[in-house]
């Protein structure tokens, strides 16, 4: 019996590669050239000073999870702008808000632009009587809003 498991793993395998599935990186997937890629500062066009710096980040954390993050000397590079960030109450009878999150990026590979994309998010948090609670929900629910921006963004430069 002690040969049957390591057969069994790889008849799985086998099968798996077959149907078209494979274990790769985020970095095979993305167009040649962009096996590094740099995300400078953002361009804020909303009142909210953070969030620019807020959505590179984690457009930077999320090209570090794929292994693909470079610094200022990559051939490739993510720019964009933050078009929106916007709050506002959904219930009168609740302290419920929403956050709307749009961003626009391009990805640039030897100064040239081989996709643009834009990407909007919307998420709901609950606001407490405490203004400093608050504050912190809605910065919580903006970092988040920004992590999904940010996963949706580097998936659809991707290529299939």
């Amino acid at each position: 019996m002690t040969g049957a498991r390591p057969r069994a793993a790889a008849l799985v395998l086998l099968a798996a590669a077959g149907c078209g599935y494979s274990l790769a990186a985020g970095a095979g997937r993305l167009p040649p050239g962009a096996e590094q890629i740099f995300v400078p500062p953002l361009e804020n066009r909303t009142a909210d000073a953070e969030v620019g710096a807020l959505v590179a980040a984690a457009l930077r954390q999320e090209l570090a999870r794929r292994g693909v993050e470079g610094g200022p000397a990559a051939e490739a590079r993510i720019q964009g702008t933050v078009l929106r960030a916007a709050f506002a109450p959904t219930t009168p009878q609740i302290a419920s808000y929403r956050l709307a999150l749009e961003v626009q990026a391009r990805l640039v590979i030897g100064g040239k632009v081989v996709a643009e994309q834009t990407v909007r998010r919307e998420q709901d948090y609950l606001g407490e009587e405490d203004a400093l609670a608050s504050e912190g929900r809605r910065r919580l629910a903006l970092r988040r809003a920004a992590a999904d921006v940010a996963r949706e963004m580097v998936e659809r430069f991707e290529t299939p």
